[in-house]
């Protein structure tokens, strides 16, 4: 089944990003190239159950099993040992990756107490936006009963724009809700 925010992207947002900013070709428009959910665990990298019950938090918002990331070397300020957990992250592709968008525009975001919009100043250069999440209890899967903790989460949307007003442009067509100037 193809994706709500797919088909809208091919039928409405392709044409007018290549009328506004006068493409000559269809490819040319940029896209949603992934998103990368991050979340780092913390003191729970200590105990194996809430590392689970981590992965399986991140699975239900995703779609797809996270994979644990570890360090790399050890850094004794911070009690952390080589190859010890200390992170989670699962990349979205494809209708995952609108199924995860829609959710999050449609009905996380809306669900933020006192939500103004989210900030038109997290581009990078090159058009990718990055997104800090407090809590994951916006999103509808998560069982408030069955958390063991509040932990946040970063959301990065990688596109195919080549500056930061491709990507704001693209992602405003999304309906991705961005404060007011």
């Amino acid at each position: 089944m193809t994706q709500r925010l797919k088909t809208h992207y091919l039928n409405a947002i392709v044409p007018n990003l290549a009328t506004k900013f006068q493409y000559k070709n269809k490819h040319q428009v940029p896209k949603i190239e992934k998103i990368v959910i991050n979340r780092g665990i913390g003191d729970a990298s200590q105990n194996n159950k809430v590392l689970e019950s981590f992965l399986n938090e991140l699975g239900l918002i995703a779609g797809q099993k996270g994979i644990v990331t570890r360090s790399k070397k050890s850094i004794a300020g911070f009690k952390i040992r080589e190859e010890m957990p200390v992170g989670i992250c699962v990349t979205l592709r494809g209708d995952r990756m609108y199924g995860f968008l829609d959710r999050l525009i449609h009905l996380a975001l809306p669900r933020v107490r006192d939500f103004q919009g989210i900030s038109p100043k997290s581009f990078d250069k090159n058009g990718n936006y990055s997104l800090g999440l407090e809590e994951q209890l916006m999103f509808p899967e998560i069982d408030y009963d069955k958390i063991d903790q509040l932990r946040g989460m970063d959301v990065s949307i990688v596109t195919t724009a080549k500056n930061q007003e491709e990507g704001l442009a693209l992602l405003t067509e999304f309906g991705l809700p961005f404060k007011k100037a």
